[in-house]
């Protein structure tokens, strides 16, 4: 068996150029009409990119007490009359075009269920879709040059092997014995549902198509739901009786670090309608696997691969060239999502319930990775993508990172029931298309000469001439050229013979014939001479030719080397200017930023010099202060020093009137004791002031003369009346102890005068305690009338003032007056001997006696039965 050469999925050999150059995801929206006209509609196209989404009536308003309209932009927006003919030219054709110059592409349509992906994805009888469009538009393009079946065969590996002719003749015997697989249709066969999907006058063909390539076409169909990849063209028995559900496969790396789905089925198609029934194919399988799995399409992501093997022929331009360094492999995917919908909304329970959490919880990490792919490119982070979270971004993580260009359409549904989720979409769509994919590189040029198809093509023509003229009348002379050699020939004499002893017509015919022999043997052997000759000329032609085409291929590859260089100068240019200009910009920033820095300098130093200003300030007015503050002190401590000296001064005169005021109460107690026992005895005559002996005493005074009791007439108090009365009585009044206090009837006691009591009242009373001028505490009753107010309030008007005042009659004045040394004194004191007398005015005077606020007391204690 002859060797195969077996070329892997990268378009490229393993280490692949460097290219700088970036596309943002393109991201497209596409509007489906309402289900009923009376429905409500929450989306408005604005323009051909950009859409208004209306919050619906009901819905809760924002801060403002206003329903907020928010404005989203896209590549383009294809309102509810867009056919899908022109959402292909737009959206699909750049990619089928791609993929046939071996550019890789994805393309996938996500929304809210409902909204439209599948039509998008699918389309309808006499509306093909996206899928649909892209396949007829390849096999349009490539018709002419595809291999024959089984050239190219996958590896299993996620790569292509290039089989010779005698190995690929073989298998097709194989598979034509075998009447289980379906042949390629010779007529248009095609499954109801996909019946006239694409009309004649839609079909269209990519250019720029190498000629000197062969082709072929290879389809798998993978479906991924709750995070498991299940192959639904894969061969299996299915048992009626008891059904087992799909096994599902695995995703592997290849030796270029590409993702592919390890034991996937990789069918060869030929025609777009062998194309369509192998997906009708996948699609019954996949209903099928849904009702095993108990799931719904809706919840499920569906994969269509489609792969193109090319290889270029060889320099024949006969067969393929057998070198695996130049297979290209590149391949288009075509997802369909799941739908996009909040849990609560799908009223789901049970295993549904996880179902749609596993489905949020992929298009979550969807999400996850395009915003760390945006955080890394936007401000510079290296963060860790999360690809392997999910299958569908660990599936696809090589686009996103510069496998091929990668293009998203948003299907959205205008009703207001799906506002919210509608919303969600639209925040991820923006955010998508500020991801940036790097721009894949051109795949490397053959060595060989171009036009060889044609070549060969023209060459086979021209045998096929050539031997059809060989086998043609007169040893291969076409009738022109026999007729105008029979018109060179001398003629014919008359063939006519008159009898059977006609001897001349037969001799004279023969040596006729005879000549026109003669002449076409010489015609024969000029014709062979300029055959010869017009062969050699052909053949220096031909090596002329070929030594030119060598020296135009050698020129060319100079050519295409120069363009090389000059591409890879131009872009040494480009990217040198974005340097220069990224430059600018940073210089330009730094600039402004010095600047900035310089101002805040500025003010910095002048805020310090202010500071420092207003520190030395709060500094001499802090020593300023502190010397203030000592003066004080120092006076403050001297007046308190002074203070403090004439309080215990005051204190020390006060303990000692108390201690007199006590012996005199004690000799008057004792007088009076003593009078009231000698009553009974024999009267004697009362001593003279004179003969009496003074007491010695330290500190104070000489006792009061005894003598019979005066009881005069109690005197009434002129605030007693019928009246209430407010009896204010402050709390720093001293209670003097005296036999008679002021007592008001009919009245309110109070410690301060307050309202409440002002308002029951007619009459109002405040006892004030004052030091009198002989150093004796006098008690004075402010008396005064209470009226109303107009502001609804009391008053008080005072109208008396009453004083209650004590006194030692016998004792000596502190203060005494020139009169008292005279004459009368004698019979002055003579009038206080009375008992009576003496206590009576000691009564009246002690009533009332409290002190008030700032004065000492300096009364008698209330006298107690011995």
């Amino acid at each position: 068996m002859i060797r195969q050469a077996k070329g892997k999925t990268p378009r490229r050999p393993a280490k692949k150029p460097s290219n700088n150059q970036k596309d943002p995801v393109g991201v497209y929206c596409r509007v489906r009409p309402l289900g009923a006209e009376d429905e409500e509609c929450c989306i408005e196209v604005i323009s051909n990119t950009t859409i208004q989404l209306h919050a619906p009536d009901g819905l809760k308003a924002n801060r403002n007490g206003e329903f907020k309209e928010t404005q989203y932009s896209f590549k383009k927006v294809f309102g509810i009359k867009t056919t899908q003919g022109e959402l292909f030219e737009d959206v699909a054709k750049p990619l089928v075009e791609d993929l046939i110059h071996c550019k890789n592409g994805l393309l996938f349509t996500y929304g809210v269920t409902g909204s439209g992906k599948t039509y998008t994805m699918t389309g309808s009888p006499g509306q093909g879709g996206l899928l649909p469009r892209s396949l007829d538009m390849i096999f349009n393009s490539i018709s002419p040059y595809q291999a024959k079946r089984y050239v190219f065969k996958p590896d299993d590996k996620n790569g292509m092997e290039v089989q010779n002719q005698v190995d690929a003749l073989l298998d097709r015997q194989k598979r034509d014995s075998q009447t289980t697989v379906p042949k390629t249709p010779t007529t248009r066969r095609i499954d109801p549902e996909f019946a006239d999907m694409i009309s004649q006058e839609e079909a269209c063909k990519a250019d720029g198509v190498d000629e000197d390539s062969s082709y072929s076409v290879f389809v798998s169909y993978i479906e991924i739901y709750n995070n498991y990849i299940y192959d639904l063209l894969e061969e299996t028995h299915i048992d009626p009786i008891k059904p087992k559900p799909p096994q599902s496969k695995i995703l592997r790396e290849d030796q270029n670090h590409n993702m592919y789905v390890a034991g996937c089925t990789e069918v060869e198609v030929k025609s777009t309608e062998e194309a369509f029934e192998v997906f009708w194919r996948g699609q019954k399988k996949r209903r099928i696997a849904n009702t095993q799995l108990n799931c719904e399409s809706s919840r499920s992501h569906s994969v269509f691969i489609i792969k193109l093997a090319q290889a270029p022929l060889d320099a024949d331009g006969d067969n393929v060239l057998q070198d695996k360094n130049q297979v290209n492999v590149s391949q288009l995917c075509l997802v369909d999502l799941a739908g996009s919908e909040r849990t609560s909304r799908t009223r789901a329970e049970g295993s549904r319930l996880r179902e749609a959490g596993n489905i949020n919880q992929s298009l979550m990490t969807l999400r996850t990775c395009i915003e760390v792919l945006r955080e890394n490119q936007m401000c510079g982070t290296n963060k860790m993508v999360p690809y392997r979270d999910s299958k569908v971004t660990h599936l696809f993580k090589n686009y996103f990172d510069g496998e091929g260009k990668v293009r998203m359409v948003v299907c959205v549904n205008p009703k207001a029931d799906d506002y919210e989720e509608t919303l969600l979409v639209m925040r991820f769509a923006e955010m998508t298309q500020e991801v940036e994919v790097a721009r894949p590189v051109d795949r490397p040029i053959c060595g060989f000469a171009a036009g060889r198809r044609q070549r060969n093509q023209a060459f086979k023509e021209e045998l096929t001439r050539r031997l059809e003229e060989r086998g043609g009348p007169l040893d291969g002379e076409s009738p022109t050229v026999l007729n105008q050699l029979l018109q060179s020939f001398p003629p014919l004499p008359p063939c006519e013979i008159s009898g059977p002893n006609d001897d001349v017509t037969l001799p004279r015919l023969i040596e006729a014939l005879e000549k026109r022999h003669k002449i076409r043997q010489m015609m024969i052997e000029e014709y062979n001479k300029t055959a010869n000759m017009l062969k050699s000329v052909l053949q220096e032609q031909d090596s002329n030719l070929l030594s030119k085409e060598n020296f135009i291929q050698e020129q060319r590859g100079k050519l295409g080397e120069k363009d090389k260089t000059l591409q890879n100068q131009k872009n040494e240019i480009d990217r040198l200017e974005k340097k220069s200009k990224m430059l600018e910009y940073k210089i330009d920033i730094l600039q402004k930023t010095t600047n900035i820095y310089e101002e805040d300098k500025r003010s910095l130093q002048h805020e310090l010099e202010s500071r420092e200003q207003r520190l030395q300030r709060e500094m001499s007015d802090k020593r300023r202060m502190e010397a203030r503050m000592q003066g004080i002190v120092t006076d403050s401590k001297l007046k308190w020093e002074k203070e403090c000296e004439r309080r215990v001064n005051a204190k020390q005169l006060e303990m000692q009137n108390k201690l007199w005021v006590k012996d005199e109460k004690l000799k008057q107690l004792k007088a009076i004791v003593t009078e009231g026992k000698t009553e009974n005895r024999q009267p004697q005559r009362p001593s003279r002031e004179k003969d009496k002996v003074p007491a010695k005493r330290s500190a104070s005074p000489s006792p009061v003369p005894t003598g019979p009791p005066i009881r005069p007439l109690h005197r009434r108090s002129h605030s007693a009346g019928g009246e209430r009365w407010v009896d204010h009585k402050p709390t720093t009044n001293v209670d003097l102890d005296t036999v008679l206090q002021p007592n008001i009837p009919n009245s309110i006691k109070v410690n301060a005068p307050n309202e409440k009591a002002l308002s029951k009242c007619d009459k109002y009373v405040l006892t004030h305690q004052e030091l009198a001028s002989d150093g004796e505490i006098q008690t004075k009753l402010i008396k005064g009338e209470v009226f109303k107010t107009r502001g609804g309030g009391q008053a008080v008007q005072f109208t008396d003032i009453e004083t209650l005042k004590q006194e030692n009659p016998l004792a000596p004045s502190r203060k005494r007056r020139s009169s008292e040394t005279g004459p009368d004194s004698e019979s002055n004191e003579g009038d206080w001997t009375d008992v009576q007398t003496r206590c009576s005015v000691a009564v009246e005077m002690r009533a009332g006696s409290n002190l008030g606020p700032g004065y000492q007391h300096h009364g008698y204690q209330k006298r107690r039965k011995p």
